[in-house]
């Protein structure tokens, strides 16, 4: 299947070094070898972990994975070592560790503050997994000025503050600041929405059933334009490992974690329509009227959420080892094989009620709404029809130019002649065009 293949692809890249060629471990095993070294994961069973768990023991580690044992799964294999319990108490934690040590802890799972202190002075390298939502503005793009986030989100912008509305937000901060003063040289990873594989609340699912669905239209919010950093699970695992590594330039640091590049609502749409063969046209509404597209934007505004990874391009010596598109791709072929139970609780947190009758019926209110609307601003004379301006470079007109410049140019696309109100953004099939069906 193509998408173990991708997940084969990123373990054999985790295993190599920063410009080496030649696995991690190959090379180990022609050093001199006193003891391997040990690693505790905290966690280790969600959709990052087992990658993780089996890039350290690629890596030469013994591996002990620490976690309620509620989440099983045969991508560990039975030579890594498990303790039950809870990692958000800390009597039971401390009571399931005894007075053990390792080389390494990664705490991808639990009550962090509470994690940070109770391993102070165990471990030679602590590498903690937190979020994004840290930064000022990132639940209440209001908070700024101006609206909303700036793209990117510079690194050093200010953090939330003891005054922000949401305490879990709040709490982001606290937790690193502790993790610091337990361990001054570790390093804290900023984790961003994931998607991929084993994602408990897949947020792509409202796409992929749609897809499957073969619905003909798409309601997405003010062009479906809403750019937010995200992380295929393959490429957050691997800025994991690397920063398991220790690189002397990330100790004490924080990294924020996200694919290097980031793909629209509309662009992550055209992908997984193409993938599984279909097309739909985008309906455009303002957010205020797209009460459909609030499961994919996820806030009450619209604007961007985009994340500076400079510093873990720098010093952790992060690349993507999945293109996002490529990732996306095969998020939606794991949902298609693992699909969601339709109307089933998992679903329902989603927030998207899939009332397709509803949809059509806002659909066909808009369309109505907006020929009448195109009638009056018919009307209007403009003493200078506004246009591009002199630099336009495109292959769609330029309002208000010479006519036969217009003339040429419709000649040239006679997609292009046409009115904008005309013309049916239909995505999704541009491959299936070019080269027939893909096939998952």
């Amino acid at each position: 299947m193509k998408l173990h293949a991708a997940l084969r692809h990123y373990l054999a890249l985790s295993t190599l070094e920063a410009g080496g060629s030649e696995p991690l471990e190959a090379r180990r095993h022609n050093d001199p070898v006193t003891s391997r070294r040990t690693a505790l994961v905290v966690g280790g069973t969600g959709p990052t972990g087992p990658l993780v768990v089996n890039g350290l023991i690629e890596r030469g580690y013994d591996v002990t994975i620490l976690h309620t044992g509620r989440h099983q799964t045969d991508l560990i294999g039975s030579e890594v070592r498990r303790i039950y319990t809870d990692p958000f108490d800390g009597e039971a934690t401390a009571a399931a560790l005894g007075d053990e040590s390792f080389d390494l802890v990664v705490a991808m799972y639990g009550r962090l503050r509470m994690l940070a202190p109770l391993l102070a002075g165990r471990c030679d390298h602590f590498v903690s997994i937190g979020g994004v939502g840290v930064y000022r503005g990132f639940g209440s793009p209001d908070d700024l000025f101006p609206f909303g986030m700036p793209v990117p989100l510079a690194y050093g912008a200010p953090l939330v503050g003891d005054g922000e509305e949401f305490r879990k937000l709040r709490m982001i901060r606290v937790t690193e600041e502790a993790v610091f003063e337990c361990h001054p040289s570790a390093i804290h990873l900023r984790y961003p929405q994931l998607y991929g594989p084993r994602q408990p609340l897949p947020r792509e699912w409202p796409l992929v059933r749609r897809a499957l669905d073969r619905r003909p239209h798409l309601v997405v919010a003010d062009g479906g334009l809403t750019v937010k950093s995200q992380g295929w699970i393959g490429n957050a695992a691997h800025a994991t490992l690397l920063a398991c590594d220790a690189p002397a330039a990330a100790l004490g640091g924080i990294y924020n974690v996200a694919d290097s590049s980031a793909l629209s609502i509309a662009q992550i749409a055209e992908v997984v329509a193409d993938e599984l063969g279909h097309s739909w046209e985008l309906v455009s509404l303002p957010y205020e009227m797209a009460a459909p597209a609030r499961p994919l934007v996820g806030s009450w505004s619209t604007t961007h959420r985009v994340l500076d990874i400079g510093p873990t391009v720098r010093d952790l010596g992060y690349r993507d080892v999945l293109a996002p598109i490529d990732a996306w791709r095969a998020a939606t072929r794991w949902l298609v094989e693992n699909p969601l139970e339709r109307g089933g609780a998992l679903e329902q947190r989603l927030g998207d009620p899939f009332d397709y009758d509803a949809e059509d019926r806002l659909i066909a209110a808009w369309n109505d709404a907006r020929h009448g609307l195109e009638t009056a601003l018919g009307s209007i004379d403009w003493s200078r029809e506004p246009n591009y301006g002199s630099a336009y470079v495109g292959n769609r007109p330029n309002p208000g130019v010479a006519e036969k410049r217009q003339s040429l140019n419709a000649a040239e696309s006679p997609e292009a002649s046409r009115p904008l109100s005309q013309q049916a953004r239909t995505l999704g099939s541009a491959a299936q065009r070019a080269s027939g069906p893909r096939r998952s």
